[in-house]
């Protein structure tokens, strides 16, 4: 048998590498995640890990994508091209439509109208660079329902990063940054600061809501702090959203 070798972070659930794959845990939403990964592997999106179903243990098979992953001090050039990925992403899986009653890690039920199945954890610590810079995305577990301001709400929360107190100007700059990679006009940086507190609003909900139904990976969480974190980050954003606004 292939050597296994632990890989760095992830606090909401440990991977293995073996080979040239990476082997996980799998949960009730892991089907509804290899049918989106099925779909965007059809559609020829590059970036994204392809299944190859599950080994002995049970675990899923997922390609090891090449590369690091990035740290919290993101380049404006990879937070552009991640921003460009995403657009992509987004207009890729804009024409997935499971149909009945699909079992994702935070919902269940059918997309509503609007809806896209969001990546719902693009962050930079999930985002996989190598020396020509981003290259790919994993980590998929969080995947579900939403709309698309959801996943950039979300990356500016991070990866701004909002969450954390910085010069207002910088951060309105990197908004401005991410607005126009994702697309010029579809969302400007207005929007997606806004976005930032509803975003973390419903990661705090997701947290404690999976700690108490006994989530594995969300219990996991609370080793870090979460959402308590999280929660009194977005007291001190809420304070700051006026600064950072004078500024776009």
């Amino acid at each position: 048998m292939e050597q296994e070798f632990a890989l760095p972070g992830g606090n909401v659930g440990g991977a293995v590498r073996v080979g040239d794959t990476v082997r996980r845990a799998t949960g009730p939403w892991t089907p509804a995640v290899h049918g989106l990964l099925d779909h965007l592997a059809a559609a020829g999106l590059t970036g994204v890990p392809r299944v190859h179903g599950f080994d002995d243990s049970g675990r899923e098979i997922l390609d090891f994508l090449p590369g690091t992953s990035y740290g919290p001090e993101v380049p404006d050039d990879v937070l552009a091209d991640a921003m460009h990925w995403l657009a992509q992403y987004h207009r890729v899986v804009a024409s997935y439509r499971p149909v009945g009653e699909v079992v994702w890690r935070t919902s269940h039920g059918e997309l509503a109208a609007g809806q896209i199945i969001c990546m719902h954890d693009y962050g930079y610590y999930n985002w996989i660079g190598t020396e020509d810079g981003f290259s790919g995305v994993i980590d998929w577990d969080m995947a579900g329902p939403g709309v698309p301001l959801d996943d950039i709400a979300f990356t500016a929360w991070n990866t701004a990063p909002l969450a954390i107190p910085m010069d207002p100007a910088y951060q309105a700059g990197r908004l401005r940054l991410m607005a126009e990679a994702y697309g010029g006009d579809v969302f400007t940086p207005l929007q997606i600061l806004e976005g930032a507190p509803l975003r973390a609003q419903r990661s705090a909900r997701v947290i404690r809501a999976g700690q108490l139904a006994g989530d594995p990976g969300m219990l996991n969480l609370a080793t870090v702090g979460e959402p308590e974190r999280t929660e009194h980050r977005l007291k001190d954003l809420q304070r700051r959203v006026p600064e950072i606004a004078a500024h776009l």
